[in-house]
C-alpha cells in the first residue's frame, strides 16, 4: 500500500492518495499499543510522571494479522460508501462520486 501511495502521489491521483493515506493511518493506529497507566522504568526526579533511561519510552508495536487489516479496510470502505449515500441524498453528486472512487481504490486490496 505504501508503494502504491507513492505511485498515486506521482500520478497526482487525489482520490487514491486520500484513501491510501487514511487507510494506512488507520492501520498504524491499530498497531499502536495502549500507554500504561503508570510509566515503566525509573521516575524522573525533575518532572512528575516522566521516565528516564535508554528505551524507557519505547514500546513494540502490535502485529496485525491479514484478517485484522482486511477488517480495517472493510470498515474504511463501508464508511466511505455510507458518507457517499449521505452526499447523494443532499444532492452533492461530485462529493459522492469521489467517495465511491476512494472506496473502489481500497476495495482492490481486498481482492489481492
Amino acid at each position: 500500500m505504501r508503494a502504491d501511495l507513492r505511485a498515486a502521489m506521482k500520478a497526482r491521483d487525489r482520490e487514491v492518495v486520500s484513501a491510501l493515506r487514511t487507510a494506512l493511518g488507520a492501520i498504524d493506529n491499530a498497531e499502536a499499543v495502549q500507554a500504561p497507566d503508570t510509566p515503566a522504568g525509573q521516575e524522573s526526579a525533575h518532572v512528575a510522571g516522566a521516565t528516564s533511561g535508554v528505551g524507557s519510552a519505547e514500546a513494540a508495536r502490535r502485529v496485525l494479522s491479514a484478517d485484522d487489516v482486511c477488517a480495517l479496510l472493510r470498515a474504511q470502505i463501508t464508511e466511505r460508501r455510507t458518507e457517499a449515500e449521505v452526499y447523494e441524498t443532499a444532492g452533492q453528486a461530485g462529493a459522492a462520486a469521489r467517495l465511491h472512487r476512494e472506496a473502489d481504490a481500497l476495495g482492490t486490496y481486498l481482492t489481492r
